[in-house]
């Protein structure tokens, strides 16, 4: 089954919306509506959209892409990716710091328009920008797997 867009978020860093996320691990998806399902759990509402922390092996199998609307260097706060940390399962807090000092980081440069790809469970951190500009991403998660029901995947 082909994969297929089940949540987008437009990030645009400016300097008078700025911001900075410490490492972390995507764990929840976008929803129709909450209800019960096995495995679910920490359920959310983010701008009025139900979210929910799903078994990790769903989370593992979908792919995130950041489309570039400008350039991004390291004065406009490029995503911090920390190398193969998605292979590593439900990463808990208390072992983050950890994990980034043996994966490491890498910043992810890039010019408006291009993508990048990764696996939506990565660990990854973003700092505040620096620039004067607009930093704008187009963040579109995938998944080729169903929900089980009764929820259903929120149309990106």
């Amino acid at each position: 089954m082909p994969a297929r867009p089940v949540r987008a978020v437009l990030f645009d860093k400016t300097p008078s919306a700025n911001w900075s996320l410490a490492w972390h691990q995507d764990r929840t998806v976008a929803v129709r509506h909450r209800a019960d399902a096995e495995g679910f759990r920490h359920w959310t509402v983010k701008q009025g959209i139900p979210h929910v922390e799903p078994p990790f092996v769903l989370l593992s199998r979908m792919v995130t892409l950041r489309l570039h609307l400008d350039d991004v260097d390291e004065t406009n706060a490029p995503l911090l990716i920390a190398p193969g940390s998605h292979r590593l399962g439900l990463i808990p807090e208390s072992r983050i710091t950890d994990v980034v000092a043996k994966c490491g980081s890498a910043a992810c440069p890039a010019e408006a328009g291009d993508v990048w790809s990764y696996a939506t469970p990565i660990l990854h951190a973003s700092a505040a920008s620096r620039s004067t500009g607009h930093r704008r991403v187009l963040q579109v998660d995938y998944s080729a797997d169903d929900l089980p029901a009764p929820l259903r995947w929120l149309p990106a």
